[in-house]
């Protein structure tokens, strides 16, 4: 399709135009993919027992806990109950740390669909507290997370516990639920790139 002179000149003039400088509170600078700087919280969501951490990481520095803990429900509790526990203790944390991203764990099939619809229940309660306080959220499969942190897909819960201890520099060894909220922080902030989601999986 050919263009006129005018059109032409048009283009020229954009081509040679200064481009505009970016203001260090402009928001496309603080979101650009395939970088993880800042306050990072990791939620590793479950009815009775949500995982939750957050950490600060900024570049070559080590990494550093800022919190983390589990959201414990007694199996006593309706569902309901324990679905405003997780929203209110999360909001809590959300408002006190400020963090600027939400790494939360990839669905997975569950042969039990009761189980599948009450693990849901909770993930949802999880991302409208996230989602309301304007959090970027991703989210990254179990077996990639284990890959990242521990280098083998299928490691157990332990070896993540120990391996998320040794790069948060931690005295005491995490929680498991807290642990794997962690690891899903640590591994956001170690490159999301390499976790093969087609640019990170955005939520």
């Amino acid at each position: 399709m050919g263009i006129s002179l005018q059109q032409f000149e048009q283009m020229k003039a954009r081509l040679k135009a200064p481009r505009r400088a970016v203001a260090s509170g402009d928001e496309s600078a603080s979101r650009k993919p395939g970088k993880a700087c800042g306050v990072i919280l990791g939620v590793d969501p479950s009815l009775r027992g949500t995982g939750y951490g957050v950490i600060r990481f900024s570049g070559r520095a080590q990494p550093q806990m800022l919190t983390s803990g589990t959201i414990a429900c007694p199996a006593t509790w309706d569902r309901s109950r324990c679905l405003a526990r997780i929203a209110q203790t999360l909001r809590a944390v959300v408002k006190q740390h400020a963090p600027v991203i939400c790494v939360v764990e990839g669905l997975f099939f569950a042969q039990n669909l009761r189980t599948a619809l009450i693990m849901g229940e909770a993930r949802g309660a999880a991302l409208a507290v996230v989602g309301e306080a304007g959090l970027d959220i991703y989210e990254i499969a179990p077996r990639k997370v284990k890959q990242t942190i521990v280098g083998y897909g299928a490691a157990q819960k332990l070896a993540v516990a120990k391996m998320v201890q040794r790069m948060l520099n931690l005295a005491e060894l995490p929680a498991p639920d807290a642990a794997d909220a962690l690891a899903l922080a640590l591994a956001h902030a170690q490159g999301h790139s390499q976790f093969s989601l087609n640019a990170p999986k955005r939520i």
